[in-house]
C-alpha cells in the first residue's frame, strides 16, 4: 500500500510539474502555443517542458543581470540538465526530466541552446553567414531536434537535419524581425560581410534610428529575407514525415514565422522602426489551415 501511495504522490508531482509547464507555454510562447495546444495531451505536455526549459536559458540571456552573473547561471542551467532527477521540487526540470525518459529527448541539444546563450551574453558578431549559420544551429535549430524527438519520426537521422534547418529558417526571421531591437542592444546578428555588401554599417543616429542610407538597407533586408525563405524551402520539407497531429502542430509554429517573414519581404520598411508581428486573429487562421492540412 506505501507503494502504491508513493507511485500516486510521484505521478500527482509530475502532473502538476507538467501543468506548471504549460502555464509557462500559454503565457510566454505567443507564436508557438497556437502550435502545441494541437498535439494530443503526452506531446502536448513533452514540448511544453520543453518550451519551459528552454525560456528559461533565453530568459538568462536577454534579462538585466550582469555579464558575469548571466554566464554563471547558463552553466547552473547546464548542470540541472545534465542532473534533471536530483531537483524534484523544481517543476520545469520534473517536466523535462519525465518528457526525456518518454521521448528519449537529445538533451545535449540544451548544452548547443546554452552555448548560443554564452554568444548572445559576450556580445559575438558574425563575420561570415556560416558563423551565423552556427548560432542559429545552437539557438533554433536545437529546439527543431528536440521538437522533433517528441513529434517522432520513421527516420529521425535524416528528418534532424531537415528540423534543424526549419530551426534555422525560424531564427533568421527573428533576427529581421528584431534588427533594430537588437542593434539599441548592441546586439548585431547580420553577417558584416553582407553589411559592407550592401553598404551599411547599423549604426544608429542621435534619436535610435538606423543612420544607414534607407534604400541600403532596404537592399540588405530583402537579401536577408530571400536567404530565409530558402532555409523555409529545405525545412518544410519535415512536414511531410511526421504524423497528421504533429505535421499540424509543425506547420502552424513555423506557418506563422514564414507568414512574418513574408510581411517583412513585402514591406522591409517596417522593421527599420520597430518590431513587426501578426495579429492574433492572423495567428490562429494559420493554425486553422495548418490542422486542416494546408501548407505553410
Amino acid at each position: 500500500m506505501g507503494a502504491v501511495a508513493a507511485h500516486r504522490r510521484c505521478t500527482v508531482r509530475t502532473a502538476d510539474a507538467y501543468d506548471e509547464c504549460e502555464r509557462i507555454t500559454r503565457r510566454e510562447a505567443r507564436n508557438f502555443s497556437y502550435g502545441i495546444r494541437l498535439l494530443p495531451p503526452p506531446k502536448r505536455r513533452a514540448l511544453s517542458a520543453v518550451y519551459a526549459f528552454a525560456r528559461r536559458i533565453d530568459d538568462i540571456g536577454d534579462g538585466d543581470l550582469a555579464r558575469e552573473v548571466k554566464l554563471e547561471r547558463l552553466e547552473l542551467a547546464r548542470k540541472q540538465l545534465h542532473t534533471l532527477d536530483q531537483r524534484p521540487d523544481d517543476p520545469v526540470l520534473v517536466g523535462l526530466a519525465d518528457a526525456a525518459g518518454r521521448f528519449e529527448l537529445p538533451l545535449g541539444a540544451f548544452d548547443e541552446l546554452i552555448d548560443g546563450c554564452r554568444a548572445d551574453v559576450l556580445g559575438t558578431h558574425y563575420e561570415t553567414f556560416d558563423q551565423l549559420h552556427h548560432y542559429c544551429r545552437c539557438v533554433a535549430g536545437s529546439i527543431g531536434r528536440l521538437s522533433l524527438a517528441v513529434f517522432g519520426s520513421a527516420d529521425p537521422a535524416r528528418d534532424a537535419r531537415t528540423a534543424d534547418d526549419l530551426g534555422i529558417a525560424l531564427q533568421l526571421t527573428n533576427i529581421l524581425r528584431d534588427v533594430l531591437e537588437d542593434r539599441r542592444d548592441d546586439r548585431i546578428y547580420l553577417p558584416a560581410e553582407d553589411l559592407r555588401r550592401f553598404g551599411c554599417t547599423l549604426r544608429l543616429d542621435s534619436s535610435g534610428a538606423f543612420a544607414d542610407d534607407e534604400d541600403a538597407l532596404l537592399r540588405l533586408l530583402e537579401y536577408q529575407a530571400a536567404r530565409a525563405e530558402d532555409w523555409y524551402a529545405r525545412g518544410l520539407r519535415l512536414l511531410p514525415a511526421l504524423d497528421p497531429r504533429s505535421r499540424a502542430c509543425c506547420g502552424a509554429m513555423a506557418g506563422i514565422y514564414h507568414r512574418l517573414l513574408r510581411r517583412i519581404a513585402l514591406r522591409p520598411r517596417s522593421v527599420l522602426h520597430g518590431r513587426t508581428s501578426l495579429p492574433d486573429w492572423e495567428k490562429a487562421a494559420v493554425a486553422a489551415r495548418a490542422l486542416a492540412g494546408a501548407r505553410p
